[in-house]
């Protein structure tokens, strides 16, 4: 296969930044398409060259295969790279660019379908060894299928949608008296998001951790574990925080897991990234499910490895056998955030607005992967995540300091953000001995706790107001800042000494 040397990018917001950064260190010119709502973004402005996909819509827009496959022909594009959500895991889009004589940037189309299905990636590990969560391997039909499953299997279980993904289709089941109700929500909301409404169960494991296994294969048969990242801080099934390498997993316990990842990429002829996903409880591993793209939790992996692994999935793509041997050690820890529109404190109602007092952080060990920028319009079209804060220190400790002053330094004005959440969480004494779960944010705010909050918009009032106090009484102005204790909370005080000397206002 030939080298690629003009890639279209098929998503929008910070992936596309991140992909459209390592094709310029690779030499690569970058295709960029973009909604009518993502004129200005940054994505457009930083390509070789950007097209208008269509309406704001994702399916007037992002989610227009047709439309993107016949950008990249009349572009000369060679390839297409997905990043992640929209069509990154649509096998019907992986084959349709293969049959347009374009390289897609990802695995093969059959990998993808069988693990798209959770049931049919639950009926592949199986034959494959790799242990799963006690359940279900046929579809429940209705209800009251799977009630009776359900009793062969012991409550509590967890409803799962087979064509499931982001969090959507999953209810947990206690007993039988919720089964109906919770089908028919479960099932229909399966069926709006991903027009399959069939449903499967798993047994409802108390109080696990979340850790997923990063793959890498090519396509002449090479196929490497690259560590594992902690993903248990999450809500709804949606990380906010993640970490590598993951805490207090035994050496054996380690390698077991990283076998059975490449087992089950193995079982399905992977090549390409991927992420494969165990619940982990009482010193043991289940999969749960294999995630066939770029996840947006990778430059963790990227930071402890000194790998760039989108760059690995574009020479893979173009043919190229793997640079990366198989055993790699991790150096130092990483911590990532993500900084997601929405109000924690408002049980994470989406927050839209127009970005300003813009201020990211910066220092050693400090990543930042974003799209905003000042006058930025947050809209309600597509995900929430504005941005990723990412740090590596050289031990745990020092990775969740440099967090924790990363998120007190940052300040995105005109909307309210879960930087806060963040910061409280890795104040807590759970996290930072490593003492959590799935379930931690859950009780945690269930426990009162509060977050703290971000700077509040009203620095903008004062700092207008010291500027006219200035003009008025030609004095000197003086501002006081005090964080009160989180950071993220000052309280300002403002005097004025004019020029004869004496303190007149405060």
């Amino acid at each position: 296969m030939a080298p690629i040397r003009k890639l279209l990018i098929a998503n929008r917001g910070e992936i596309a930044l991140r992909i459209q950064r390592t094709c310029r260190e690779m030499g690569i010119e970058t295709v960029a398409v973009y909604s009518s709502a993502d004129r200005e973004a940054l994505h457009v402005r930083f390509a070789s060259e950007s097209y208008l996909l269509g309406d704001p819509a994702p399916a007037d827009s992002y989610l227009r295969g047709d439309r993107i496959i016949e950008i990249a022909q009349q572009c000369g594009a060679d390839a297409i790279h997905p990043g992640f959500g929209f069509l990154a895991e649509n096998p019907e889009f992986v084959a349709a660019v293969a049959a347009a004589g374009l390289v897609f940037v990802g695995p093969p189309a059959g990998a993808m379908a069988i693990m798209g299905d959770k049931l049919a990636s639950r009926q592949a590990m199986v034959a494959a060894g790799v242990p799963v969560v006690p359940g279900s391997t046929e579809a429940a039909a209705d209800a009251a299928t799977a009630q009776a499953a359900a009793e062969g299997i012991g409550y509590p279980v967890m409803l799962k949608a087979s064509a499931g993904g982001g969090g959507k289709g999953i209810r947990v089941v206690r007993e039988a008296a919720e089964m109906d109700g919770a089908f028919t929500t479960a099932s229909g909301e399966a069926q709006r998001a991903f027009g399959d409404g069939r449903m499967y169960l798993e047994k409802f494991l108390e109080q696990p951790r979340h850790i997923e296994v990063q793959v890498l294969g090519d396509r002449h048969g090479n196929l490497i574990a690259l560590g594992e990242r902690e993903c248990s801080i999450q809500r709804r099934h949606q990380k906010l925080i993640e970490e590598a390498p993951a805490v207090g997993i035994p050496a054996d316990t380690r390698e077991r897991m990283y076998a059975a990842a490449v087992d089950a990429a193995r079982a399905v002829d992977y090549f390409s990234a991927g992420t494969v996903e165990f619940l982990y409880v009482d010193g043991e591993f289940y999969f749960l499910e294999m995630n066939t793209r770029l996840q947006v939790e990778h430059p963790v992996t990227e930071e402890v490895f000194a790998v760039d692994l989108v760059e690995q999935m574009i020479r893979v793509a173009g043919g190229e056998e793997l640079r990366l041997a198989a055993g790699m050690q991790p150096r130092g820890h990483s911590i990532e955030v993500r900084l997601n529109a929405e109000d924690p404190q408002k049980d994470f109602m989406p927050s839209l607005g127009t970005i300003h007092n813009l201020r990211l952080p910066g220092g050693p060990g400090v990543r930042v992967d974003s799209a905003v920028y000042q006058g930025m319009e947050v809209t309600p079209y597509y995900d929430s995540m504005l941005a990723k804060l990412i740090v590596h220190g050289s031990n745990r400790e020092q990775a969740r300091r440099r967090m924790m002053r990363v998120l007190k330094e940052l300040h995105v004005g005109g909307v309210a953000t879960s930087a806060g959440l963040a910061l409280t969480v890795l104040q807590t004494e759970a996290f930072r001995e490593g003492r959590y779960d799935t379930g931690f944010l859950e009780r945690f705010q269930k426990n009162g706790e509060t977050p703290a909050r971000d700077v509040p918009d009203d620095l903008e009032e004062i700092a207008m107001l010291v500027a006219a106090m200035h003009r008025t009484h030609r004095g000197v102005v003086r501002v006081e800042r005090s964080d009160a204790g989180d950071g993220l909370a000052p309280w300002v005080q403002v005097h004025r000494r004019n020029l004869l000397g004496g303190r007149t206002s405060r």
